[in-house]
């Protein structure tokens, strides 16, 4: 299939960002990109008019990157905790979403579209996160989020439990590798001690 070469006058995820001029699918373009208002078809007939324009979408995307950087300068206190009901072992019975950050953001008096919000699977446990929020192309807003159970707990994941278990075991093993054959560690046998009786006479 032919293609073709546009002006973004959006950004599009895998494409471009504003102002960027790209090729694409001749169908893509026709079908989707144009239609939709999301850039303009670039051509040797109206190559002044496109020049003009980029010009124009790229003074607006610098404007719209220095707003976002403002903005992520302004947010980078901000903390978000969620209490949810969660069983004996941190498994919430519910989860926590973009939705919900972006509501808790919303609280907070920060308007962020979910779209932005880096959250592919849901929260489920309780613990400490890191949430990403696009707020422009390339400047992203790491947000911690603390998630509880009611009452404010954050329950011990069986999993470490095991592990710290097994990490004790290992160290006793090793321990008891280390010191000599049929003694007891840490302790003076009878035969040592008459040694040092010996010594001192």
């Amino acid at each position: 299939m032919a293609n073709t070469t546009i002006l973004l006058r959006e950004e599009i995820d895998n494409l471009g960002g504003r102002g960027d001029l790209v090729k694409v699918k001749a169908g893509y373009a026709r079908n989707y990109l144009l239609p939709h208002g999301l850039a303009t078809l670039a051509t040797k007939g109206n190559i002044k008019q496109i020049e003009q324009e980029r010009a124009a979408l790229l003074k607006r995307a610098a404007a719209d990157r220095a707003t976002a950087e403002a903005q992520r300068d302004q947010m980078s206190s901000i903390t978000l905790e969620f209490e949810r009901k969660a069983g004996e072992h941190g498994t919430l019975f519910g989860s926590v979403t973009s939705m919900d950050v972006a509501e808790a953001l919303q609280a907070k008096g920060y308007e962020i579209d979910r779209r932005k919000i880096a959250l592919r699977d849901a929260i489920k446990e309780t613990g400490e996160y890191t949430v990403n929020v696009k707020l422009y192309r390339d400047v992203i807003l790491s947000v911690p989020v603390t998630v509880t159970a009611e009452g404010g707990e954050i329950a011990e994941k069986p999993v470490k439990d095991r592990k710290a278990k097994k990490s004790a075991k290992t160290e006793e093993v090793k321990a008891e590798a280390e010191a000599p054959a049929g003694e007891p560690i840490g302790t003076d046998t009878p035969a040592d001690t008459e040694a040092v009786e010996k010594v001192a006479e």
